[in-house]
């Protein structure tokens, strides 16, 4: 072979390498994704610094003229956390997911064994007042965090979101994502039934 040759075959070896590297790039990351999917790891699952530890001491006022049964729903307050379960659903009204999670609550509402309260985020006054007029409210209390400080707090990383807090104030449990019926059977009641029992 003449120096000419292997001159002319050099850049014929290294066209094909750059004609196979998307190829080879996009099955290295459907592997990724691949065992990603085959893991079963559960995505709504993110580890929160608040697990186990007391519920931020963050008050919330009342979102203004929103009544129950004719009475104003008082803003959060982390006092009345101790002694009963608790549930702080954190949601907005500009939220889809959180219209969609929405008749689930108005079920958990009716629990009477533990109280079901809301964190509004970043939302207008007369937007959640027409959201819930709309869809129904199930809180018994709802804190308006019209600037998001408090989900800051709570370490929201998006809406919806659920804690679970014990009767000793304490978090037990948190939910990433819109409840679903599946959710709620395998993951929040059996949190729910545990902290009940709980002293």
């Amino acid at each position: 072979m003449t120096g000419q040759e292997q001159v002319e075959k050099a850049p014929r070896k290294r066209s094909l390498f750059f004609v196979f590297l998307p190829l080879i790039l996009f099955a290295a990351l459907a592997a990724v994704f691949a065992f990603q999917l085959a893991s079963g790891r559960d995505e709504s699952v993110i580890p929160s610094a608040l697990i186990g530890k007391p519920a931020p001491n963050v008050s919330l006022p009342a979102v203004s003229g929103l009544q129950k049964d004719g009475q104003p729903v008082p803003g959060l307050d982390p006092a009345a956390f101790k002694g009963q379960v608790t549930l702080v659903n954190v949601f907005g009204s500009w939220c889809v997911p959180c219209r969609v999670e929405h008749p689930l609550l108005m079920q958990l509402g009716e629990d009477k064994r533990f109280r079901l309260t809301g964190l509004n985020y970043k939302d207008k006054n007369e937007n959640v007042l027409g959201f819930l007029d709309e869809l129904g409210n199930p809180y018994a209390a709802i804190g308006a965090d019209m600037n998001g400080r408090a989900a800051i707090e709570w370490g929201v990383y998006g809406v919806p979101e659920t804690f679970l807090i014990g009767k000793d104030g304490i978090v037990a449990y948190k939910h990433v994502g819109p409840l679903t019926e599946d959710s709620i059977r395998d993951d929040v009641m059996p949190a729910i039934e545990a902290a009940l029992k709980a002293n």
